[in-house]
């Protein structure tokens, strides 16, 4: 909780990347699977709208769906989103990650299978073809 007695920043990120490790466990990509092919997801970018607040020990239900993959599935951008009760929408969330070779320390493509997980997200409305990675 915030200073306002509110859900803060933060918790909302830490949702958000339970509900993209959840999906990815559920999914046949559990933290051991990830450890064993050395592959890691780092987020690049999150982006936070806030449309509601949220109190102390209210119920609310967190979506996950994908706005952006590039064919190779190396970068990726995930939504979630935060409803209360009564499905009044309380926050966006938007990640921008990438998939890390864990021994090299380089940005890499998804494997087949993992591409496969990646495109049983929902697509958002907006769904968009990314650009492959490139340095800045």
């Amino acid at each position: 909780m915030d200073f306002n007695a509110h859900m803060r920043n933060t918790a909302y990120l830490d949702k958000s990347a339970d509900s993209r490790m959840l999906f990815f466990s559920e999914n046949g990509f559990p933290m051991s699977e990830f450890l064993r092919i050395k592959i890691g997801p780092v987020i690049v970018k999150d982006e936070i709208e806030y449309f509601r607040e949220v109190n102390l020990l209210e119920h609310m239900k967190v979506t996950l769906s994908i706005q952006g993959l590039s064919d190779d599935g190396r970068r990726w951008m995930m939504k979630n989103e935060f409803f209360n009760s009564d499905g009044k929408l309380l926050a966006r969330v938007l990640s921008s990650g990438v998939w890390l070779d864990l021994s090299n320390r380089k940005i890499v493509s998804a494997p087949d299978n993992l591409l496969g997980t990646l495109n049983l997200l929902s697509k958002t409305n907006d769904f968009q073809v990314l650009e492959p990675w490139t340095k800045k």
